[in-house]
């Protein structure tokens, strides 16, 4: 990624979308990128919804137990009151927050942050997830990141759920999900539906 260096000394934010299925590392990337914010002295907050408590309630834990503390909250303009004054902010799990968080996002860019978020583009069902494809839309630099297929050891873009349940927002992990290429996730829905 290529960022245009500020010869004016200006504060110049920006907005980094890191997408992908589940197991495909998006948070590990941006635990990753984060660490390296504080690394070089800048200021940083991070922020997850209050929902995600699988790993941890207060910390963002990737699926290989990389952590970062953070701060969940219910409403992403809380993000705004908390990020005052912050040179670089990290929000997990963008797909679960409300509307609002593209708003959030693009005033925090505006008045010179470096904004990293994080999320599932898809749901189980292979649709666009949340407020992702919005955050996609305005993202300055994006990010897609895959997992390996589970039936065959392709790239995997897709999140299968292997569990029953029809709701969008189910938090689970291994037991829950597993990671597909197109083909083979194509194939489960079809026998899915032939079960049925």
């Amino acid at each position: 990624m290529f960022i245009e260096p500020n010869l004016t000394g200006e504060r110049r934010g920006w907005i980094e979308v890191i997408c992908g299925s589940m197991f495909s590392g998006k948070t590990e990337e941006l635990i990753r990128r984060l660490k390296r914010a504080r690394i070089a002295n800048l200021k940083v907050e991070i922020f997850k919804p209050a929902i995600d408590v699988r790993y941890d309630e207060v910390n963002i834990v990737s699926h290989d137990e990389n952590s970062i503390q953070s701060t969940p909250i219910d409403n992403s303009q809380t993000i705004l009151l908390l990020a005052a004054g912050v040179d670089v902010v990290g929000i997990d799990e963008a797909q679960f927050f409300d509307a609002e968080i593209i708003h959030v996002c693009q005033q925090l860019a505006h008045q010179g942050a470096r904004v990293i978020v994080a999320g599932l583009d898809m749901d189980y069902l292979g649709k666009p997830f949340g407020q992702m494809p919005n955050l996609l839309a305005v993202a300055d630099y994006i990010t897609k990141l895959h997992a390996i297929c589970v039936d065959c050891g392709n790239i995997a873009s897709f999140s299968y759920r292997t569990g029953a349940g029809d709701q969008q927002v189910l938090l689970g992990e291994k037991d829950v999900y597993v990671p597909l290429c197109r083909k083979h996730y194509f194939e489960r829905i079809e026998n899915q539906a032939r079960k049925r």
